[in-house]
């Protein structure tokens, strides 16, 4: 597959059942495994995976389970570990011996698990917009939004109150396309996998282990994005020879709502860990 533009859909057997994977670039280009956040999907990545695979990268994006095009989780209970665990089941169905991550909120959370847990499949970390750890005044949240979901069958009624929390009401208002297109992926989560992936994020406890985490490792959040900036410069001290960058006037999806200034600090990483002439 030489045709950069192209997009190839796999299924893949996981750790909580089967996954659906977008496949992008040339298999003989260096591989870049992208995660997203809870209630979104593969296609938040669609603009940077056309910009890496026109680099010259071999993108993966895998969505998570009971997200996008995955169906509901199998297995009794998702867990972080069990996400990083998805993630080397596509690598091994995929032949990938080792690849770059990257991992937004959710997906940069079970990060921090492929860091500590599978250095050895992985050439570098990009975690995006994510903490370590869930401490109650993080972790409480969810209870009440797992109830709504679960009463009412569906993940429409998170949908809206989501896309306004991730970018504000000012994007909201400003940029319709971008956020009803973002409202019906949320909508059309599975119950099952949300609330399988919020009870994991109760659960996240890595922070203990982060400084553990040897791989060349890229941190980047959004400036407005409560109170991640914070957090994120916390474990940026924690991870020996990791770099933090900041991307002004964004919210919780910097790659969506500050595209430039999260594309640049992106390649940057790249050019920093894995330099390589641009082919195409």
């Amino acid at each position: 597959m030489n045709n950069k533009t192209d997009i190839q859909q796999r299924r893949v057997r996981g750790h909580h059942g089967e996954l659906s994977v977008r496949v992008q670039g040339n298999p003989g280009d260096p591989a870049i495994v992208m995660t997203h956040s809870i209630l979104s999907s593969g296609a938040m990545w669609d603009e940077q995976a056309t910009l890496l695979a026109a680099h010259g990268w071999h993108v993966v994006r895998i969505d998570t389970t009971g997200h996008g095009d995955s169906p509901a989780p199998t297995a009794e209970a998702v867990s972080m570990d069990g996400l990083a665990a998805d993630t080397i089941a596509v690598l091994d169905a995929l032949g990938i011996a080792r690849a770059h991550y990257v991992g937004l909120s959710l997906g940069g959370m079970s990060g921090f698990g492929l860091g500590i847990h599978h250095a050895e499949r992985l050439l570098s970390l990009v975690l995006c917009d994510a903490r370590a750890d869930a401490p109650p005044a993080v972790a409480a949240p969810w209870d009440e939004r797992i109830a709504l979901a679960l009463q009412q069958g569906t993940c429409a009624p998170l949908a809206g109150p989501t896309i306004e929390r991730w970018f504000g009401k000012a994007f909201v208002t400003a940029n319709p396309k971008i956020s009803e297109r973002l409202q019906v992926i949320a909508a059309a989560t599975s119950v099952e996998g949300f609330v399988g992936c919020a009870r994991a994020i109760q659960g996240l406890d890595y922070l203990a282990e982060v400084a553990r985490i040897a791989t060349p490792t890229t941190l980047i959040v959004g400036s407005n994005d409560g109170v991640l900036p914070e957090a994120m410069r916390s474990l940026q001290k924690r991870i020996t020879g990791s770099a933090l960058e900041t991307i002004p006037h964004a919210g919780h999806l910097p790659n969506i709502d500050q595209p430039a200034a999260f594309n640049a600090a992106l390649l940057r990483h790249f050019e920093q860990v894995h330099p390589q002439p641009i082919t195409h």
